[in-house]
């Protein structure tokens, strides 16, 4: 049974997206140069009285184990204890056998699997070796699954020809399904946010549901006890090919996958709060070398049809350089020779988001550019006697944050997720040979630690040789829209500022930067959902 819960109606989402679109235009004044600020972001509340009804309800539908849940809240405990629902506690117990910490999540845990017909199986005596795609709509075992105090994430796939009832494809590879659910929503300035058609045949279950195409996947968002979910697939808004997923193709993927969501686990924990966007510290010192130039001061008419690039004085994390060592450099790649410095190595740095690119970055002008910063390790300095040897293609790259990596056997690009109680964030590096981090071990779940190495600057793009020796690195965030891509600039220029201990100085143009709206600046009323609509209106 699909999952039920309040929801906020389309009106008041509108309504939402139109005031916040409004409050970024009041805000585009110019800040103080030289100043940098974090992103401000909204806690959602969770609705855990209408995730328990719904795990109640489904639980109910198989009599033979319905008794052995117990749906009475132990009222001896704090309400944050995990003891207070029981319930949840046995859900947990079940789930975690196939994604592991789902207890770790702060929000309900919406998956195509199926715990009362599972346990309803076991029960009946099946057989251990049953495929655990019987109980997941035919969805193949979870490829990636993290939890923690901002929500989760996981990715499925279906095979070719799986799944009664599916329309034939042409795409002829597993088609991969991701789904996040957050209480933490970055406030990004996105006048594009908040768009989507509705889907009938789903309307009844889910009366927000959005489908939208969105910087490459096809999107499915909606609100469910409080919190912000979004479906994705990465497709082609194109002709279906055997190795290119169309869009079209993958509509049906995701509405299988929205009709088989069950609450699968999570537990109650306290709120999250809003957080507010600051003027951030830098060092006091300066640097007599580093220099930067402004955010989206990118070199002139390399923006996608000639437009600029996007001004923006988030840092977005407070990180560890992406690189090993300094002096490293964040300049053009593709387009360097219009530059007037014609080294690719040297100071001042540049933005090179929202240069031209075939791919879609809302942020960017014309809506199409470059999703983040190329970086470049400094040349190798003349070997000296005694001096430390320096290997080119030995040029450490390093784990920003504390992190679970997102990344497949068959991925070129390594990712980094932060799930916190103020962040849920993304880091992504390219470029770095594929084979040498499956050696590594680079893989889906593993754990990093801030400043560890996880591979070299390198030249992989398809092929070994493919582009220059560079580390190119993004950053995404969690909206109602799901992960979007923002700008990485000034996120770099601060933790590069904290690498050498010293500040940088901006030299250039003044370009003057927007602050992103701070959305929990609004009325209440436009901020939150009426708790009257299907809510219990109790705190959580």
């Amino acid at each position: 049974m699909p999952p039920g819960g309040e929801t906020v109606g389309r009106k008041t989402f509108r309504f939402v997206s139109q005031a916040l679109a409004a409050l970024s235009l009041l805000l585009a004044t110019p800040v103080a140069a030289d100043e940098f600020r974090s992103p401000s972001l909204t806690a959602l509340r969770v609705d855990w009285r209408a995730a328990l009804d719904q795990l109640r309800t489904e639980i109910n539908s198989r009599p033979q184990i319905a008794g052995d849940f117990i749906f009475v809240p132990r009222r001896s405990v704090p309400r944050n204890d995990p003891r207070a629902t029981p319930a949840l506690v046995q859900l947990n117990a079940v789930s975690s056998q196939f994604f592991t910490g789902i207890a770790r999540s702060s929000v309900p845990v919406l998956l195509p699997f199926d715990a009362a017909a599972y346990l309803d199986a076991q029960r009946s005596g099946a057989p251990a070796t049953l495929a655990l795609s019987r109980y997941q709509a035919d969805f193949n075992p979870v490829d990636m699954f993290d939890a923690g105090p901002a929500g989760y994430s996981a990715s499925f796939s279906l095979e070719p020809g799986a799944g009664d009832g599916m329309p034939t494809r042409v795409f002829a590879r597993p088609v991969e399904v991701q789904i996040t659910g957050s209480a933490l929503i970055y406030d990004i300035a996105d006048p594009s946010a908040g768009k989507g058609e509705p889907v009938k045949p789903l309307a009844a279950t889910y009366p927000d549901l959005r489908r939208f195409i969105r910087e490459g996947y096809v999107r499915y968002a909606f609100t469910r006890f409080g919190v912000a979910y979004v479906v994705s697939i990465q497709c082609l808004d194109s002709v279906a090919k055997p190795r290119r997923l169309a869009c079209k193709e993958a509509y049906p993927v995701a509405e299988r996958f929205l009709k088989a969501l069950h609450i699968a686990g999570g537990r109650r924990m306290p709120p999250l709060t809003d957080i507010a966007s600051n003027v951030i510290d830098r060092p006091a010192a300066r640097s007599p070398e580093f220099s930067y130039r402004p955010s989206g001061d990118i070199i002139p008419n390399t923006g996608y049809r000639n437009k600029s690039g996007h001004p923006d004085v988030m840092a977005y994390a407070q990180i560890r350089f992406p690189l090993e060592k300094a002096p490293a450099f964040v300049r053009s790649q593709s387009y360097a020779r219009r530059d007037k410095i014609e080294s690719t190595t040297a100071y001042p740095w540049r933005d090179n988001f929202c240069e031209s690119r075939s791919f879609e970055v809302w942020q960017c002008g014309g809506g199409y550019g470059h999703q983040g910063e190329d970086i470049r390790a400094a040349e190798c300095p003349p070997q000296s006697e005694g001096g430390e040897r320096c290997d080119p293609k030995q040029r450490g790259v390093v784990a920003v944050r504390d992190a679970i990596v997102i990344r497949g056997v068959k991925d070129q690009a390594a990712t980094l997720q932060v799930n916190s109680r103020t962040e849920h964030i993304r880091f992504r590096y390219m470029h770095m040979n594929p084979q040498a981090l499956n050696a590594d071990g680079l893989l889906n779940g593993r754990i990093v630690s801030e400043g560890e190495k996880i591979g070299v600057v390198s030249n992989y793009l398809d092929h070994p040789a493919g582009t220059s020796m560079h580390l190119h690195f993004d950053v995404q965030v969690f909206t109602r829209d799901g992960w979007v891509w923002v700008s990485p600039y000034v996120t770099l220029v601060s933790a590069y500022e904290r690498l050498i201990r010293a500040r940088g100085r901006e030299v250039g143009p003044e370009i003057a930067g927007s602050p992103q709206p701070v959305a929990h600046a609004l009325p209440e009323d436009v901020l939150k959902p009426d708790l009257r609509e299907g809510s219990s209106g109790e705190d959580n």
